[in-house]
C-alpha cells in the first residue's frame, strides 16, 4: 500500500489494536466511506469485504480495490446487509468486523449533499442518493413529525419551537436556509459556543438515513458472520448510537443488571454469544488536537463466542 492516504479515520490505531488483524485473515469494514481503516486493515495483510451504501464512496474505492491486488472486495451495500451478502459471495465467516456510525467526512465536506451547514448546498443528506431527502421531509411532514423527529433523535429540547419555524418558512431547499430558520426560532448569537442547528442537522441526517435502525440491524449481522474469536469493532459518535452498542454488547456479554428484591433476576435470555467487552475508549489529546471532529466519538471492542446468534432484531422501523 504506497499510494496516498486520504483523511485518517478517529481512533485508527485503538481500532486496529482492537480488531488485531493478521494476515490472511477476512474483515469486513461496514462503512468504507474514504478507506481508511480498510487501508490499515490490508496494511496488515487482512482480505477486506467493504461495504458502502454511497455511491460516491464506492466509485471513489476503486482505485484502491485495484491497488489491493485482489484482497479487497467492495460491496454497494448497507452494512446491515453484510450476512446476506457474504454467504452470496460464499463466505462462511470473518475474522472481524468494523463499524463507523454516522456521516463520514467525505460527505461533511462536500456542500452538494446537503449534510452540513458550514457550506450552502441543497437540502439533501440522503447517504443512498435516494429515497427521501431532507427537503422533502421538511416540507411534507407535518409540524408533530417534525418537531418529534428533532426531539427524539436531535435531543433538542424545544423542538415544537423549531417545527413550527420551519413550517412557517416552507418552501426550504437549501441548508444555509434551514440553519437560518433554526437559528432565529431559538435566539442563536454567533458568539454562542455551538450552533443550534447542529442538533436539528443531527435529527434529519439520522432520521433521512433510518441511521438508528441500520445501527441495531448491523450489530445483530455483525453477530450472525463473525467465527469464534472474532472481533467487533463500533466507533459511535453520540449518545444515541452508543446507548445502542452499549446495550447491545451488555446484553449479548450477558453483562445485564442483577436482580433485586424488588424485581425478579435478570437472566441473559440466551448463552452469551460476546466476551471481552472493552470499557468506552474515547480519543487521546494529540488526537483531539489533530482532528477536532474526534471530540465525541466512542469506540467499544467485544470478540465473539461459540454461541449461537441470538435472534435477529427487527430494528426500530423507521
Amino acid at each position: 500500500m504506497t499510494a496516498a492516504r486520504p483523511h485518517e479515520p478517529v481512533l485508527l490505531a485503538e481500532v486496529v489494536a482492537g480488531l488485531a488483524p493478521a494476515p490472511g485473515e477476512t474483515h469486513v469494514d461496514g462503512t468504507f466511506g474514504a478507506g481508511g481503516y480498510t487501508r490499515a486493515l490490508l496494511d496488515a495483510g487482512a482480505n477486506v469485504i467493504a461495504f458502502d451504501r454511497d455511491p460516491d464512496a464506492i466509485a471513489e474505492g476503486q482505485a484502491l480495490v485495484a491497488e489491493a491486488g485482489g484482497r479487497l472486495t467492495l460491496v454497494a451495500e448497507r452494512f446491515s446487509e453484510m450476512a446476506e451478502a457474504l454467504a452470496e459471495r460464499d463466505v462462511d465467516g470473518v475474522d472481524g468486523v468494523t463499524l463507523d456510525i454516522g456521516v463520514s467526512s467525505m460527505q461533511l465536506d462536500r456542500a452538494e449533499r446537503g449534510f452540513s451547514f458550514q457550506g450552502d448546498g441543497p437540502l439533501d443528506m440522503r447517504m443512498s442518493q435516494a429515497g427521501q431527502s431532507a427537503a422533502d421531509f421538511v416540507n411534507e411532514a407535518d409540524e408533530g413529525e417534525i418537531a418529534d423527529v428533532l426531539y427524539t433523535l436531535g435531543e433538542e429540547r424545544q423542538s415544537r419551537r423549531v417545527a413550527r419555524a420551519i413550517v412557517a418558512a416552507r418552501p426550504i431547499t437549501r441548508t444555509g436556509q434551514l440553519a437560518d430558520v433554526v437559528r432565529r426560532s431559538l435566539g442563536y448569537r454567533e458568539h454562542d459556543k455551538k450552533d443550534p442547528a447542529t442538533r436539528t442537522f443531527q435529527a434529519l441526517r439520522i432520521h433521512v438515513n433510518a441511521e438508528l435502525d441500520e445501527l441495531e440491524r448491523g450489530l445483530s449481522a455483525a453477530e450472525r458472520v463473525l467465527k469464534p474469536g472474532g472481533r467487533l469493532a463500533v466507533v459511535s459518535f453520540h449518545s444515541l448510537e452508543d446507548r445502542i452498542v452499549k446495550r447491545f454488547l451488555r446484553e449479548r456479554s450477558g453483562a445485564t443488571p442483577a436482580g433485586s428484591r424488588h424485581l425478579p433476576e435478570n437472566r441473559p435470555a440466551a448463552v452469551p454469544s460476546f466476551e471481552a467487552v472493552t470499557k468506552a475508549v474515547r480519543p487521546s489529546g494529540a488526537e483531539l488536537a489533530r482532528n477536532p471532529r474526534s471530540r465525541s466519538a466512542t469506540l467499544r471492542v467485544a470478540r465473539r463466542t461459540a454461541a449461537s446468534a441470538w435472534a435477529v432484531s427487527k430494528g426500530r422501523g423507521s
